[in-house]
Protein backbone atom coordinates (compact mmCIF):
# COMPACT_ATOMS: atom_id res chain seq x y z
CA UNK A 1 0.00 0.00 0.00
CA UNK A 2 2.30 2.40 1.11
CA UNK A 3 4.45 1.56 -2.13
CA UNK A 4 2.07 1.86 -4.58
CA UNK A 5 1.03 5.49 -2.84
CA UNK A 6 5.07 6.33 -3.00
CA UNK A 7 4.87 5.75 -6.73
CA UNK A 8 1.85 7.95 -7.07
CA UNK A 9 3.56 10.68 -5.08
CA UNK A 10 6.46 10.12 -7.38
CA UNK A 11 4.37 10.34 -10.84
CA UNK A 12 3.46 13.91 -9.70
CA UNK A 13 6.52 15.39 -8.33
CA UNK A 14 7.74 16.58 -11.91
CA UNK A 15 4.23 18.44 -12.29
CA UNK A 16 4.97 20.29 -9.07
CA UNK A 17 6.34 23.58 -8.28
CA UNK A 18 10.14 23.68 -7.54
CA UNK A 19 9.79 25.40 -4.47
CA UNK A 20 7.16 22.52 -3.35
CA UNK A 21 10.00 20.02 -3.79
CA UNK A 22 12.45 22.95 -2.19
CA UNK A 23 10.08 23.28 0.87
CA UNK A 24 9.35 19.33 1.31
CA UNK A 25 13.66 18.46 1.28
CA UNK A 26 14.11 21.06 3.38
CA UNK A 27 13.58 18.78 6.52
CA UNK A 28 16.20 16.08 4.66
CA UNK A 29 18.46 18.92 3.13
CA UNK A 30 21.15 21.08 5.05
CA UNK A 31 20.94 23.60 2.32
CA UNK A 32 22.20 25.12 -1.18
CA UNK A 33 25.65 26.27 0.56
CA UNK A 34 28.32 25.49 2.97
CA UNK A 35 27.73 27.84 5.54
CA UNK A 36 24.19 26.44 5.41
CA UNK A 37 25.20 23.07 6.67
CA UNK A 38 27.70 24.75 9.24
CA UNK A 39 24.56 25.96 10.81
CA UNK A 40 22.85 22.81 11.19
CA UNK A 41 25.59 21.23 12.46
CA UNK A 42 26.12 23.45 14.68
CA UNK A 43 22.30 23.44 16.48
CA UNK A 44 22.30 19.57 16.49
CA UNK A 45 25.85 19.68 18.16
CA UNK A 46 23.43 20.83 21.06
CA UNK A 47 21.88 17.33 21.10
CA UNK A 48 25.46 15.39 21.94
CA UNK A 49 25.55 14.17 17.57
CA UNK A 50 28.54 14.28 15.15
CA UNK A 51 28.24 14.59 11.57
CA UNK A 52 29.23 12.92 8.18
CA UNK A 53 28.46 16.00 5.75
CA UNK A 54 27.92 14.82 1.71
CA UNK A 55 28.20 17.27 -1.17
CA UNK A 56 25.40 16.70 -3.44
CA UNK A 57 25.69 15.79 -6.92
CA UNK A 58 25.10 13.07 -9.68
CA UNK A 59 27.60 11.05 -11.67
CA UNK A 60 29.78 13.39 -13.67
CA UNK A 61 29.70 13.49 -17.03
CA UNK A 62 33.49 15.14 -17.73
CA UNK A 63 36.75 15.21 -15.56
CA UNK A 64 36.21 18.80 -15.63
CA UNK A 65 32.92 18.21 -13.85
CA UNK A 66 35.06 16.85 -10.94
CA UNK A 67 36.73 20.21 -10.07
CA UNK A 68 33.66 21.36 -8.09
CA UNK A 69 33.85 18.73 -5.99
CA UNK A 70 37.13 18.92 -5.58
CA UNK A 71 37.31 22.59 -4.38
CA UNK A 72 34.09 22.11 -2.13
CA UNK A 73 35.33 19.18 -0.48
CA UNK A 74 38.74 20.84 0.86
CA UNK A 75 36.65 23.75 1.67
CA UNK A 76 34.58 21.68 3.73
CA UNK A 77 37.84 20.26 5.30
CA UNK A 78 38.89 23.86 5.99
CA UNK A 79 35.21 24.69 7.53
CA UNK A 80 34.82 21.98 10.03
CA UNK A 81 38.66 22.50 11.14
CA UNK A 82 37.52 26.15 11.66
CA UNK A 83 34.29 25.88 13.77
CA UNK A 84 36.08 22.64 15.29
CA UNK A 85 33.11 20.40 14.40
CA UNK A 86 32.86 16.85 15.38
CA UNK A 87 32.28 16.19 11.64
CA UNK A 88 33.56 13.72 9.07
CA UNK A 89 33.19 13.21 4.91
CA UNK A 90 31.38 10.92 2.85
CA UNK A 91 31.79 10.76 -0.93
CA UNK A 92 31.34 9.19 -4.03
CA UNK A 93 34.00 7.96 -6.19
CA UNK A 94 32.33 8.60 -9.36
CA UNK A 95 32.34 12.18 -8.29
CA UNK A 96 35.89 12.37 -8.37
CA UNK A 97 35.88 11.14 -11.58
CA UNK A 98 36.40 7.44 -11.02
CA UNK A 99 34.31 6.12 -13.87
CA UNK A 100 36.27 8.51 -16.56
CA UNK A 101 39.50 8.18 -16.06
CA UNK A 102 40.36 5.53 -13.10
CA UNK A 103 44.15 7.03 -12.77
CA UNK A 104 42.57 10.58 -12.35
CA UNK A 105 39.76 10.04 -10.06
CA UNK A 106 42.25 8.05 -7.78
CA UNK A 107 44.46 10.38 -7.63
CA UNK A 108 41.97 13.09 -6.78
CA UNK A 109 40.39 10.39 -4.11
CA UNK A 110 44.20 10.35 -2.67
CA UNK A 111 44.75 13.98 -2.64
CA UNK A 112 41.74 14.86 -0.29
CA UNK A 113 42.23 11.48 1.93
CA UNK A 114 45.77 12.59 2.57
CA UNK A 115 44.18 16.51 3.66
CA UNK A 116 41.57 14.87 5.83
CA UNK A 117 44.18 12.46 7.76
CA UNK A 118 46.36 15.67 7.86
CA UNK A 119 43.39 17.29 10.22
CA UNK A 120 42.36 13.73 12.03
CA UNK A 121 38.87 14.00 9.77
CA UNK A 122 37.61 10.08 8.34
CA UNK A 123 36.56 9.92 4.62
CA UNK A 124 33.58 7.33 4.13
CA UNK A 125 32.94 6.53 0.42
CA UNK A 126 29.12 5.88 0.11
CA UNK A 127 27.72 3.03 -1.97
CA UNK A 128 25.89 3.70 -5.34
CA UNK A 129 24.18 0.69 -6.59
CA UNK A 130 25.58 -2.72 -7.26
CA UNK A 131 27.25 -1.99 -10.38
CA UNK A 132 29.92 0.36 -8.59
CA UNK A 133 30.10 -2.23 -5.29
CA UNK A 134 33.68 -3.72 -6.62
CA UNK A 135 34.88 -0.11 -7.74
CA UNK A 136 34.09 1.31 -4.65
CA UNK A 137 35.71 -1.39 -2.55
CA UNK A 138 38.80 -1.45 -4.69
CA UNK A 139 39.20 2.27 -3.90
CA UNK A 140 39.01 1.42 -0.23
CA UNK A 141 41.63 -0.93 -0.43
CA UNK A 142 43.56 1.08 -2.85
CA UNK A 143 43.95 3.77 -0.39
CA UNK A 144 44.72 1.38 2.41
CA UNK A 145 47.92 -0.05 0.57
CA UNK A 146 49.13 3.60 0.20
CA UNK A 147 49.05 3.88 4.00
CA UNK A 148 45.68 5.98 3.78
CA UNK A 149 43.97 4.44 6.97
CA UNK A 150 41.21 7.33 7.63
CA UNK A 151 38.60 5.60 5.25
CA UNK A 152 36.06 3.19 4.96
CA UNK A 153 33.09 1.47 2.82
CA UNK A 154 29.51 1.68 3.02
CA UNK A 155 27.61 -1.71 2.84
CA UNK A 156 24.19 -2.25 2.00
CA UNK A 157 22.96 -4.94 3.53
CA UNK A 158 19.98 -5.93 0.94
CA UNK A 159 22.40 -7.29 -1.43
CA UNK A 160 23.39 -11.46 -1.45
CA UNK A 161 27.01 -10.58 -1.58
CA UNK A 162 27.20 -8.02 1.75
CA UNK A 163 28.69 -11.22 4.07
CA UNK A 164 31.13 -12.07 2.03
CA UNK A 165 32.25 -8.90 1.14
CA UNK A 166 32.51 -8.18 5.06
CA UNK A 167 34.72 -11.29 5.11
CA UNK A 168 37.02 -10.39 2.05
CA UNK A 169 37.27 -7.17 3.22
CA UNK A 170 38.27 -7.86 7.01
CA UNK A 171 40.37 -10.45 5.91
CA UNK A 172 42.72 -7.86 3.59
CA UNK A 173 42.33 -5.14 6.12
CA UNK A 174 41.59 -6.67 9.74
CA UNK A 175 40.89 -4.37 12.59
CA UNK A 176 41.39 -1.13 9.85
CA UNK A 177 38.63 -2.34 8.21
CA UNK A 178 35.58 0.57 9.14
CA UNK A 179 32.27 0.13 7.55
CA UNK A 180 29.12 1.85 7.54
CA UNK A 181 25.95 -0.98 7.45
CA UNK A 182 22.33 0.31 5.71
CA UNK A 183 19.44 -1.47 4.34
CA UNK A 184 20.25 -0.06 1.35
CA UNK A 185 17.88 2.62 -0.31
CA UNK A 186 18.39 1.32 -4.25
CA UNK A 187 15.92 -1.19 -5.22
CA UNK A 188 18.06 -3.60 -6.71
CA UNK A 189 17.31 -7.03 -8.79
CA UNK A 190 15.66 -9.79 -6.98
CA UNK A 191 18.73 -11.97 -8.77
CA UNK A 192 20.88 -9.98 -6.42
CA UNK A 193 19.52 -8.91 -3.51
CA UNK A 194 16.61 -9.36 -1.13
CA UNK A 195 13.44 -7.60 -2.07
CA UNK A 196 10.59 -8.25 0.69
CA UNK A 197 11.26 -5.68 3.54
CA UNK A 198 11.68 -9.40 6.20
CA UNK A 199 14.73 -10.20 4.13
CA UNK A 200 16.31 -7.49 4.13
CA UNK A 201 15.99 -6.58 7.99
CA UNK A 202 16.96 -9.89 8.82
CA UNK A 203 20.01 -10.00 5.94
CA UNK A 204 21.34 -6.90 7.65
CA UNK A 205 21.27 -8.15 11.14
CA UNK A 206 23.37 -10.89 10.28
CA UNK A 207 25.38 -8.16 8.49
CA UNK A 208 25.81 -6.07 11.63
CA UNK A 209 26.76 -9.93 13.66
CA UNK A 210 29.40 -10.27 10.95
CA UNK A 211 31.17 -7.03 11.30
CA UNK A 212 30.95 -7.03 15.23
CA UNK A 213 32.65 -9.98 15.20
CA UNK A 214 35.12 -9.24 12.98
CA UNK A 215 36.61 -6.62 15.48
CA UNK A 216 35.92 -4.09 12.39
CA UNK A 217 34.49 -0.83 13.29
CA UNK A 218 30.80 -0.79 12.71
CA UNK A 219 28.57 2.12 11.81
CA UNK A 220 25.00 1.32 12.23
CA UNK A 221 22.84 3.51 9.99
CA UNK A 222 19.06 2.46 10.27
CA UNK A 223 15.97 3.74 10.80
CA UNK A 224 14.08 0.91 11.07
CA UNK A 225 13.47 0.15 15.21
CA UNK A 226 13.50 -4.02 14.48
CA UNK A 227 17.46 -3.12 13.22
CA UNK A 228 17.87 -0.84 16.06
CA UNK A 229 16.70 -2.49 18.69
CA UNK A 230 18.57 -6.12 17.32
CA UNK A 231 22.21 -4.11 16.83
CA UNK A 232 22.07 -2.76 20.99
CA UNK A 233 21.08 -6.44 21.73
CA UNK A 234 23.84 -7.50 19.53
CA UNK A 235 25.91 -4.84 21.09
CA UNK A 236 24.86 -6.24 25.12
CA UNK A 237 26.03 -9.90 24.13
CA UNK A 238 29.16 -8.40 23.27
CA UNK A 239 29.66 -6.56 26.00
CA UNK A 240 29.54 -3.57 23.80
CA UNK A 241 28.37 -0.43 24.96
CA UNK A 242 28.85 3.27 25.81
CA UNK A 243 29.81 2.30 29.40
CA UNK A 244 33.64 1.47 28.19
CA UNK A 245 36.08 0.23 26.02
CA UNK A 246 35.77 -1.59 23.20
CA UNK A 247 36.48 -5.12 25.05
CA UNK A 248 36.63 -7.29 21.60
CA UNK A 249 40.48 -8.84 20.95
CA UNK A 250 42.47 -6.69 18.58
CA UNK A 251 39.79 -3.98 18.32
CA UNK A 252 39.85 -1.21 15.95
CA UNK A 253 42.48 2.00 16.63
CA UNK A 254 41.41 4.60 18.46
CA UNK A 255 40.90 7.60 15.99
CA UNK A 256 38.88 11.05 16.44
CA UNK A 257 35.64 11.54 16.50
CA UNK A 258 35.23 7.74 16.55
CA UNK A 259 32.82 6.01 19.65
CA UNK A 260 34.33 2.55 21.02
CA UNK A 261 34.02 0.49 18.60
CA UNK A 262 30.36 1.30 17.11
CA UNK A 263 28.08 4.18 16.15
CA UNK A 264 24.58 4.22 15.12
CA UNK A 265 23.79 7.06 12.60
CA UNK A 266 20.20 8.28 10.94
CA UNK A 267 19.97 10.99 8.24
CA UNK A 268 18.97 14.61 8.92
CA UNK A 269 15.54 14.61 9.85
CA UNK A 270 14.40 11.06 10.12
CA UNK A 271 13.67 9.56 13.92
CA UNK A 272 15.43 12.37 15.64
CA UNK A 273 13.29 10.68 18.66
CA UNK A 274 15.01 8.09 18.30
CA UNK A 275 18.02 9.41 17.65
CA UNK A 276 18.29 11.40 21.17
CA UNK A 277 17.37 8.31 23.26
CA UNK A 278 20.40 6.39 21.66
CA UNK A 279 22.32 9.45 22.66
CA UNK A 280 20.78 10.21 26.02
CA UNK A 281 21.58 6.46 27.07
CA UNK A 282 25.42 7.18 26.00
CA UNK A 283 25.41 6.22 22.12
CA UNK A 284 27.64 7.70 19.41
CA UNK A 285 25.20 8.75 17.45
CA UNK A 286 26.09 10.48 13.69
CA UNK A 287 23.85 12.94 11.80
CA UNK A 288 24.30 12.74 7.81
CA UNK A 289 24.08 16.14 6.61
CA UNK A 290 23.93 16.39 2.50
CA UNK A 291 24.02 19.93 1.66
CA UNK A 292 24.49 21.45 -2.31
CA UNK A 293 23.17 23.41 -4.97
CA UNK A 294 22.23 20.19 -6.69
CA UNK A 295 19.08 19.70 -3.79
CA UNK A 296 16.44 19.24 -6.48
CA UNK A 297 18.04 16.12 -8.44
CA UNK A 298 18.81 14.47 -5.02
CA UNK A 299 15.69 14.74 -3.34
CA UNK A 300 13.89 13.64 -7.08
CA UNK A 301 16.69 10.85 -7.26
CA UNK A 302 16.17 9.27 -4.14
CA UNK A 303 11.94 9.57 -4.76
CA UNK A 304 12.77 7.76 -8.09
CA UNK A 305 15.03 4.76 -7.05
CA UNK A 306 12.54 4.06 -3.90
CA UNK A 307 9.13 5.20 -4.00
CA UNK A 308 8.50 3.76 -0.43
CA UNK A 309 10.48 7.03 0.70
CA UNK A 310 7.99 9.08 -0.20
CA UNK A 311 5.55 7.60 1.90
CA UNK A 312 7.44 8.74 4.69
CA UNK A 313 7.81 12.31 3.23
CA UNK A 314 4.05 12.70 3.04
CA UNK A 315 3.56 11.12 6.14
CA UNK A 316 5.69 13.67 7.79
CA UNK A 317 4.43 16.38 6.25
CA UNK A 318 0.89 15.33 7.14
CA UNK A 319 1.92 14.06 11.00
CA UNK A 320 4.87 15.80 11.64
CA UNK A 321 4.70 14.48 15.56
CA UNK A 322 5.20 10.69 13.83
CA UNK A 323 9.01 11.68 12.83
CA UNK A 324 10.24 14.49 15.13
CA UNK A 325 13.54 16.04 13.32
Amino acid sequence: MSRLFGRMVVGMMPLMPRFVIRWVSRRYVAGAVLDDAVKVMEKLAAENACFTVDVLGEEINNIEESEFFIKEYHALIDKIVEKGLDANLSIKPTAFGLHIDREVGLSNIEKLLRKAEQNEIFVRLDMEDHRVTDDTIDVCLAMHQKGLKNIGVVLQGRLFRTIEDIENICAELGSDADFRICKGIYLEPEEIAHTRYRGIVDATNAAIDKMLDSSSYVAIASHDIPVIEYAVEALAQRNMGPEGDDPRDSPPPERKGKGAGYEFQMLLGVRGDVRRRLAAKGHRTRVYIPYGERWYEYSMRRLRENPTVAWHVTKTLLMPWSNKR
